[in-house]
């Protein structure tokens, strides 16, 4: 049986076809454009092969409420063209198939706790940092929604000493995405981080910011596994600077297994970046079950 997965993000759509095992059988990216121009071409993809259910993990906002007349919509995204479609609705119409629906980062998630580290975890959170950030949740062995579902990447953070810039986000100026995603890396230093692996100054200051948040995360969800993912943690540096960031912040206060071991606490992915598709499928196979 062919599941179709489609990891909807800001700058591409990956689009694949795994079965109930969890392979990937086929994967194509599309151009993240304008939905007139790329739904067509996803829709198309997925009607040659034949697939019985679709799993989508998006961007967001959007509404995960089964009961919302606007259920499957990207709703206030600031993406040109994006905002209130329905993507859901597009597919269901177009392919004739069930389909699974959550964010892109709980997919993420979804795909660690089905095939990857997160597997016997019941309380996990997942935070991609790349063009955005975002988090997921899982809290006794289910995705977090509630009433709309997990925004922390635009939680506020307190600004670095040496840090003048002003923020990346366009509402909320100085939060975590606004200091620490990628485009703010880039505009605040000049250069994408990629090229920017050697200045420790970079990193020391993307890891205040990201450790605020995940300490943040850790007081309120109390997760016992934290993964991080997305393109800038490809810089493997941040792991160990993070992590002394959240002992400073902690100051000895949480008394758990998992404070006492921050290496294996808050730790990379682990599904060699197809921790989403993998959840897409997940979601899939999920909604054919509902």
């Amino acid at each position: 049986m062919l599941i179709g997965a489609l990891e909807a993000g800001g700058t591409k759509m990956v689009c694949a076809i795994g079965d109930e095992e969890g392979n990937i059988l086929d994967r194509i990216s599309i151009p993240t454009d304008t939905p007139d121009i790329s739904m067509p071409k996803i829709a198309e993809y997925f009607r040659s092969k034949d697939i019985k259910a679709l799993g989508i993990g998006c961007f967001g906002p959007i509404d995960l409420n089964k009961d919302s007349k606007t259920y499957g919509y990207i709703t206030s995204t600031p993406k040109k063209g994006w905002g209130n479609f329905d993507i859901v609705g597009y597919f269901t119409k177009e392919l004739g198939v069930k389909v699974g629906f959550d964010t892109d980062v709980n997919a993420s998630l979804l795909g660690e706790h089905t095939y990857g580290m997160a597997k016997d975890c019941d309380t996990a959170i997942y935070i991609t940092v790349g063009t955005g950030i975002g988090l997921g949740v899982m809290a006794n062995g289910k995705l977090l929604h509630g009433m709309l579902h997990p925004e922390a990447g635009h939680l506020q953070v307190l600004k670095h000493k040496d840090d003048t810039y002003e923020g990346h986000c366009p509402y909320h100026g100085t939060c975590i995405e606004g200091m620490a995603c990628g485009p703010a890396i880039e505009a605040r230093w000049g250069k994408k981080g990629a090229e920017l692996s050697k200045d420790s100054k970079v990193w020391e200051i993307e890891a205040y910011y990201l450790a605020q948040a995940i300490y943040g995360y850790i007081l309120t969800v109390s997760p016992k596994l934290i993964i991080l993912g997305g393109g800038v943690m490809k810089q493997e540096i941040l792991f160990d600077l993070i992590r002394k960031e959240v002992k400073k912040l902690d100051n000895s206060y949480l008394k758990t297994r998992e404070m006492e071991n921050l290496d294996t606490y808050i730790v990379p992915a682990s599904l060699n970046d197809n921790q989403g598709i993998l959840g897409c499928i997940k979601l899939g196979l999920d909604a054919l079950k509902e």
